[in-house]
């Protein structure tokens, strides 16, 4: 049986209504320069490997942000901060990241936290947390950032990975014991850290100072043998200068000193016995020389 060709068909399930000529055809407004050029930058830096041009291309974003910044997301804005910090790192210029970073949000306060929390877990990596001590400081004491869900996270995270490594125990305790943020059991284990670290503080402080100690009296002890040994060799060139001059030269000496100090007359009966004892003691004092100065010297 045929059908009717006059009879129109039925429509397709799942269509809509028909649009009625009077109705404006509604398309999606195109994206933003900023957002095609975050597409750009981080199919640079994830695809292409090309970190320079990712960073220029997250430069060149941002310049378009300062032309038209009604319609950007802040979401936005912290991606083309990820992908160029992700780009100063890879080309190992990881020191300008915080500058970098500062320069387009110009204040601390108004950085968001995952940039934040980018730039301690960079800076910590790079055995330079100092960098980023004052930027964290200032953004933790910031009212409106108190609120923010991350706020807990950022600040336990500014506690282990910059306070603590830095010796900022006064500066760690005043952050959790007067921040709401954490429960009464994170605050116990938090102050139960920084109780280890300043015990490890004091045993570090206490080591070195008995490694000062021990050098001091090393160097000292050094000194002291160099010393008895510039002695030695002062007191054996005086010995051999003296046991180079002929014996009866040495008693003339010693008799002519005698003379000027005891002033006795060597012509004297009374003088002979003092004569032959002063003989016998020279003679003493010489084989006493020899003998010292025939032992070993050890460096």
């Amino acid at each position: 049986m045929k059908s009717d060709s006059s009879t129109p068909a039925a429509p397709l399930r799942g269509l809509g209504a028909p649009l009625r000529s009077s109705e404006p055809v509604r398309v999606a407004p195109p994206p933003s320069a900023a957002v095609v050029l975050l597409e750009e930058a981080a199919d640079l830096l994830v695809v292409h490997l090309d970190f320079p041009a990712a960073l220029q291309t997250c430069e060149r974003a941002w310049r378009s942000l300062a032309k038209d910044d009604a319609g950007t997301s802040l979401e936005v804005k912290c991606s083309l901060c990820v992908v160029g910090i992700q780009a100063l790192a890879e080309m190992n210029r990881w020191q300008e990241v915080l500058s970098w970073v500062l320069q387009y949000y110009q204040v601390p306060e108004k950085l968001p936290p995952k940039v934040l929390e980018l730039c301690v877990l960079l800076y910590s990596k790079m055995q330079e947390p100092g960098a980023v001590l004052e930027v964290v400081s200032a953004w933790l004491q910031d009212l409106d950032n108190q609120g923010l869900p991350e706020y807990r996270a950022l600040a336990e995270l500014h506690l282990h990975r910059v306070l603590l490594p830095l010796g900022c125990l006064s500066e760690a305790e005043e952050l959790v014991v007067g921040s709401a943020a954490f429960s009464e059991e994170e605050r116990l284990d938090l102050l139960q850290a920084i109780s280890k670290a300043r015990q490890q503080q004091k045993h570090q402080h206490s080591g070195t100072e008995e490694a000062q100690k021990l050098n001091q009296e090393g160097s000292f002890s050094h000194k002291f043998l160099s010393l008895m040994m510039l002695l030695r060799r002062l007191w054996d060139s005086a010995v051999s200068r003296f046991f180079s001059m002929p014996f009866k030269k040495s008693l003339l000496a010693a008799l002519i000193l005698c003379l000027l100090v005891v002033r006795f007359d060597p012509a004297s009966p009374s003088s002979l016995p003092f004569l032959y004892k002063l003989a016998q003691l020279f003679h003493r004092i010489q084989e006493a020389m020899f003998s010292l100065y025939r032992l070993p010297i050890h460096d």
